[in-house]
């Protein structure tokens, strides 16, 4: 049996603790992802499903209980150790995008890898390589601003992708777009899980809550993980 990439076990998530303010947005969450999977949380706004996703991306760890991302135990880490696995094991493509429209398409995409001390031509390499699988090589040098929604958005997959994480987190990735963009995003995301990513969206959209990749439907209400 495959060892779970993601275990969650009685996971709290306390916002302001022990002040007027206090929010408690997790309680007692368990759940365990294998490697090679797509999954899709949903819940309503409020609902936990945001702070599940950041715990899940390494974004901060829990208050109470144990969250194990690829093999390493959140609490356990000191914030910088925790920013530093983040990077190496997750790839984010946002309801946004979250591209800087002044930089070009080549530039928003090594933009992850600037910290990381890797050498310039190293990094266009990685991008080329990704931009000739996302068909969008003929815009590298193009202002992000200057390009289509649809070609933005495989800016923003390349980006998730140039660190080569074993995770990507879609947060309502199809929020923005048309019919035809919702079904070429879902045709890249079946690929990359084909080719062994795991991978977590959040969505109502249909057609990814009933697309056949997606293998799971996490829904959360109130904090917890509901059990219909």
């Amino acid at each position: 049996m495959t060892a779970p990439l993601i275990e969650l076990e009685k996971v709290c998530k306390t916002y302001n603790q022990g002040q007027l303010n206090e929010v408690k947005a997790l309680h007692d969450v368990s759940l365990a992802i294998e490697p090679g999977v797509m999954v899709c949380l949903q819940g309503a706004s409020g609902s936990g499903k945001s702070t599940l996703l950041s715990i899940i991306g390494c974004v901060f760890p829990p208050t109470s209980g144990r969250a194990a991302i690829a093999g390493k135990q959140l609490a356990r880490m000191p914030d910088r150790f925790l920013t530093i696995h983040r990077r190496n094991t997750i790839g984010f493509i946002f309801q946004h995008f979250n591209i800087l429209p002044g930089l070009t398409v080549l530039e928003n995409i090594t933009l992850p890898l600037m910290p990381l001390g890797i050498a310039p031509r190293a990094r266009k390499e990685r991008a080329e390589r990704l931009m000739g699988m996302l068909s969008i090589s003929h815009r590298a040098n193009f202002p992000a601003r200057q390009i289509s929604g649809g070609e933005l958005q495989r800016v923003a997959i390349a980006r998730a992708l140039i660190n080569d994480p074993p995770i990507i987190l879609a947060d309502e990735p199809t929020a923005h777009l048309d019919h035809t963009l919702s079904l070429a995003f879902m045709e890249i995301m079946q690929e990359l899980q084909r080719a062994g990513k795991t991978i977590i969206l959040t969505s109502h959209d249909a057609l990814i809550t009933q697309h056949p990749a997606v293998e799971r439907i996490i829904a959360i209400q109130d904090g917890e993980i509901h059990v219909p």
